[in-house]
């Protein structure tokens, strides 16, 4: 079994200070996730502010104890302090994600992030999105939104509705069903839309259920040729178990296959 309520290796936070989490509460989830939304910026905004080309390359950082490095060397003010977006990381919707699940994580509570397709962005669309979820007291699996907490884009961003986010396993199931049409899924602003995009974030939402939450263009195993159209019946049926093992919630599987199977584990040297 996966211990949630643990860090990974991207979501330790044992050489952040602790005068960072000054204020942040102990056990309310929205309370401990609602400043991560001032903490990064998206590059197309840092780009429109004129941001130092330099700073770019906080995109790339994967562990989070890094990225709150980056942060509190440009203010160490504690995290629950609002900062302008001259002073967030530049990062995606994943490292939006990745915080909101440290933070929950060291506070002990059994969190982390999924990679799937969000339909609340653009009309029509399934658009490449990371999210964070929380085990709620009833068990269940609550999945917010830390990018836009605090916004406007969703009434109830702390508690998604279904059909407002699909996980890779649900993304891949419903293409395998022939409900969605995969044309409508990718990535915002470029041409990357269809099957390969929902094979990509399926391989990525399973290392994220597995702790190892990666940047959202990474590859390894088979998936640049799965990208380049270049896989056939047996990749998409290796990929119709782990859809089925993630859909169940069969973390002990989930596990398994991640370790056991080469094409689907993260090679050490990506970590």
């Amino acid at each position: 079994m996966i211990d949630y309520s643990e860090p990974g290796p991207l979501t330790g936070l044992e050489d952040v200070p602790p005068d960072a989490f000054s204020g942040l509460p102990a056990e309310d989830v929205v309370g401990i996730c609602l400043p991560v939304h001032e903490l990064v910026v998206q590059p197309g905004d840092a780009e429109a502010l004129g941001l130092p080309h330099a700073r770019f390359a906080e995109n790339q950082i994967r562990p989070a104890r890094q990225l709150f490095a980056v942060l509190l060397g440009m203010d160490p003010s504690p995290l629950v302090e609002p900062r302008p977006p001259q002073r967030r990381v530049i990062g995606t919707c994943r490292h939006f994600a990745l915080l909101a699940c440290a933070l929950l994580r060291s506070r002990g509570i059994a969190a982390r992030v999924r990679c799937g397709f969000a339909t609340y962005f653009q009309p029509g669309q399934a658009l490449d999105h990371w999210i964070v979820e929380h085990r709620a007291d009833d068990g269940r699996w609550v999945r917010l939104d830390p990018e836009i907490l605090g916004g406007t884009v969703l009434d109830h961003p702390d508690d998604l509705r279904p059909g407002q986010f699909l996980d890779g396993a649900q993304a891949w199931g419903a293409y395998r069903r022939g409900e969605v049409d995969a044309a409508t899924f990718g990535v915002f602003g470029t041409e990357n839309f269809g099957p390969a995009e929902i094979r990509g974030n399926l391989v990525k939402d399973l290392a994220a259920v597995n702790k190892v939450e990666m940047l959202p263009w990474d590859e390894w195993g088979r998936m640049t040729e799965a990208y380049a159209g270049e896989t056939g019946p047996d990749y998409d049926e290796l990929l119709d178990d782990v859809a089925a093992v993630l859909l169940a919630d069969d973390t002990g599987a989930a596990a398994a296959l991640y370790r056991d199977r080469p094409e689907l584990g993260v090679p050490a040297h990506l970590l």
